[in-house]
């Protein structure tokens, strides 16, 4: 099921694609899910995280990139945090963000999640988070364990040094 975001979450796109396409430059996290050595197994980790600090008080975005040098594929299903009521995982078409059930890591490939593309979207903010913090957040997938995943909270124009 997909649906189609109002006014405040274009107004939220629109301050995000100020903020550049995520990097490697911070948020790295070693493979806690998966296991195996490449052969029939998914083997993920995570890097290249960060949450651009909200302009809104109740919405926010999460950039970061999953990469999979195992040899089968795997689909990230949903994520969780604290600081959010929900988190939910949204594909961008033709400009247009979209709400996603999953979205899939390929074997031996990479899901990137990033300014102007596929993104996090943290609703329901409990608090809003600053610059200079770190939000924790827990990614779920289809065939693999759940991974713990730090996000430092950059400047709302932030731009990372490498690109994808």
């Amino acid at each position: 099921m997909r649906r189609r975001l109002g006014p405040a979450a274009l107004a939220i796109a629109g301050a995000l694609a100020l903020a550049g396409c995520g990097g490697s430059d911070s948020g790295d996290s070693g493979s806690g899910a998966g296991s195996g050595s490449g052969s029939g197994k998914a083997e993920l980790s995570a890097g290249s995280a960060y949450m651009p600090q909200p302009v809104s008080d109740d919405m926010a975005a999460g950039f970061l990139t999953v990469t999979n040098k195992g040899g089968a594929a795997d689909e990230l299903t949903s994520v969780t945090s604290d600081i959010a009521g929900q988190v939910t995982v949204h594909e961008t078409v033709d400009g247009a963000m979209q709400e996603v059930k999953s979205l899939k890591i390929p074997a031996g490939g990479r899901l990137e999640l990033k300014s102007g593309g596929d993104h996090l979207m943290f609703e329901q903010l409990k608090s809003k988070p600053k610059e200079g913090q770190t939000v924790s957040v827990e990614l779920h997938f289809a065939h693999s364990g759940p991974m713990k995943v730090e996000m430092p909270v950059k400047p709302a124009t932030y731009t990372p040094t490498t690109g994808h």
